[in-house]
């Protein structure tokens, strides 16, 4: 049995705790988070393993994705081995329209047997809107306008270029 801690990720706590057959797939996994934050299961939906600092790795989608049918789904993915270690994590994102964000943890592992998934503590209430994401990239423009500044002050426009001359 895993204990797993799922949190939304909003300004609010939102979290629900799951007790979770340690042999289900990620893709049962994926219809017990949404049943638990009041989803119907119908959206696209990803997992991506991740450092124990959150920072985003390798995508396990819900579906195999690639053109051969050897790549890792969801359905090819079992818990107790994507995740085998206390404090093991995973970023899930539900509806990439909306962009649901969970975090999810391995908070718990035991010998107990679970037959179906139980969500054992529930604590916020989901918006009704999913979070705002704010995507950054570096600022380049600055570098790209000084490195192209000085070859070509040279022409106030094309107009005063003589191509006749070519």
């Amino acid at each position: 049995m895993y204990k797993v801690r799922v949190i939304l990720d909003t300004k609010e706590d939102v979290i629900r705790t799951l007790l979770v057959n340690e042999k289900t797939s990620l893709e049962n996994l994926h219809f017990d988070i949404a049943k638990a934050f009041g989803f119907n299961g119908q959206e696209m939906a990803s997992f991506y393993r991740t450092d124990e600092d959150w920072n985003q790795g390798e995508e396990i989608p819900l579906f195999n994705m690639s053109e051969a049918g050897e790549g890792v789904s969801m359905a090819t993915c079992m818990l107790n081995e994507t995740l085998p270690n206390m404090n093991d994590k995973l970023i899930y994102v539900y509806d990439f329209l909306q962009m649901w964000t969970f975090y999810v943890e391995v908070i718990e592992q035991s010998d107990e047997a679970v037959t179906e998934t139980k969500m054992i503590l529930s604590i916020g209430q989901i918006p009704e809107e999913a979070p705002e994401k704010e995507f950054k990239a570096e600022d380049l423009s600055t570098d790209l306008d000084d490195e192209f500044d000085d070859e070509f002050n040279d022409f106030e426009s094309l107009d005063d270029f003589d191509f006749d001359n070519y």
